[in-house]
Parts: C-alpha cells; structure tokens; sequence
C-alpha cells in the first residue's frame, strides 16, 4: 500500500467551541498542579484499537489513529494566558503538565504501533495567521522533544509508521524541525498562511500534504470556476501525480460554504483521472 498516493477527501461536521473552563486557571501552588487527576492511560487497554485496526486492513484500508494533543491539552487544562505564563515564568508547573499529556500519547502511539497501524496522527496549533504563537526556540525546548519521544518510540516498534502532524497557522519556523523528529505528513498547509508550492519546494519529498483547499478563501467566497481551478493548479503544482497529497480543505466546512462549491471541489477531484 502506497501511503503517499494522491487521495481527496472532506470535512463538513466539527464542533465548535466557544468557551473553554479550565481547572486549573485558578491554580495558586504547584501542589494544585501535581494532584490535579490528570487522565492517565498508563493502564489503558487497546483491545479495541487493536480490532479497529484489524477490521480496518481486512476491508483494504488505512489504519490511522490520533494519539492526542500535549501543548493543547496542557493550555485547555491551565488556561491559555496562565500557560504561556507558566512557560516563561513557572517552567516546572508547565513541563509537569506537558508531561503528564505526553505521557498519554506516548502510550497510544506504542499500542498502536504493536498493532500495525500505518499511521499516528499528531499535533498541536502553535500558530497564527503570521507567525508562531510564541518564539520558535522555546517550541524547540518544550515540544519538541515530546514529540520526538512519541514519534521514536512508535518508530523502534514499527520502523515504517507514517506521523501525521497537524498546526493551522503559519509553522514555516518549524517545518525542518518536524521532519527532523520524523513527522512525514503534515495538515493542513494553510495556503493563507503558507504558499503550499513554496513549502514543498522547500521541503521536497520529506513531507506529504493533507490539506491545501483554503476554509477561509475558496470554500466559502470562491466561485465553483475557482474551486476547479485551485484543485488543478495544486495537484499540477505539487507534482501530485508522484504522490504526496491529500487534497482536502483545511478545516471543517462551515455554514456560509455554498453545497456547490463542495461539489465542484469532488468534481474537480474526479477529473484528476491519474488518481492511483
């Protein structure tokens, strides 16, 4: 199975979130931290992983899972503004929280190695429509190496494992550091925030893309002339024929995307008849 060939597929159902409560937000010591009941999946069982993945080769397909978010969780947890904090003021509250997350995807990325699957899915949104959220060398002392721990362990059992890594926003910072630690897919190349051409000149093959259909251009303002023609330009400009690509819009779908420009978005898929 050739994991890399051009596929397309499509988002339309999410669930958006307009207000998070954290618990910790009003933490005052780091003991509130460290007995705080983290989920913990150190005793998690992957029966059910196991016979998804199963069920999932027997029909002829992928198996792919996500094995969680750390930064993410760790903020959704804290507080946004209390975690950033914690980062440059407070660094053990922060690594401890980021521990505890890595730790959990750490186990779902092993069982789903033991199991064969093809692909771990990753990630965390550290950044804007500009630049990062923060300063690209403290990603590189903070997440990185959790990633890196999550993605070589899944890796000494299963040396093939694809890992796809997902950050909206502009990650062009990071982008050799993810390939560095072993990320090979990355979602969803933004293309308001980063020219996905002049990403894969710059990144070659070491980086499949899942995405590149802009959520806040072409789905909801384009005509369906447009859409055509944005699927085509890509997958001509991304030298999809070789693979590489899975052209899909890079968020859910929301309410104002006219029904006809998904359709033409299929259509101008289904055009490309050197599909592998």
């Amino acid at each position: 199975m050739n994991f890399f060939a051009y596929q397309y597929r499509i988002r339309v159902i999410g669930f958006p979130s307009t207000e998070y409560i954290s618990p910790l937000r009003n933490a005052r010591s780091f003991r509130d931290i460290e007995t705080y009941p983290f989920p913990d999946k150190s005793h998690w069982l992957d029966d059910q992983l196991r016979a998804s993945g199963e069920e999932a080769h027997a029909a002829g397909n992928y198996a792919s899972v996500m094995v969680g978010h750390i930064y993410e969780n760790a903020w959704q947890v804290r507080g946004y503004e209390q975690f950033l904090m914690d980062l440059l003021t407070r660094r053990d509250w922060a690594e401890f929280i980021l521990d505890r997350f890595c730790n959990n995807s750490l186990a779902v990325a092993v069982a789903a190695a033991k199991a064969g699957y093809d692909c771990i899915k990753t990630g965390d949104d550290v950044a804007n429509q500009n630049a990062m959220m923060f300063q690209p060398d403290l990603w590189r002392e903070v997440m990185k190496p959790r990633w890196a721990k999550v993605i070589a362990a899944a890796r000494k059992i299963k040396p093939d494992i694809h890992v796809w890594y997902h950050s909206d926003g502009n990650i062009r910072d990071i982008l050799d550091d993810l390939a560095e630690i072993g990320v090979t897919i990355l979602n969803p190349v933004q293309p308001e925030c980063m020219d996905p051409v002049s990403v894969r000149k710059r990144m070659g093959r070491r980086l499949a893309f899942d995405g590149c259909i802009g959520t806040q251009t072409t789905f909801p303002f384009g005509t369906q002339a447009q859409m055509r023609q944005t699927v085509l330009n890509l997958a001509d400009a991304l030298d999809a024929r070789n693979g590489g690509l899975m052209l899909s819009p890079t968020h859910i779908l929301e309410p104002e995307v006219p029904p006809e420009n998904v359709c033409a978005f299929f259509e101008a898929c289904d055009e490309l008849k050197w599909t592998n």
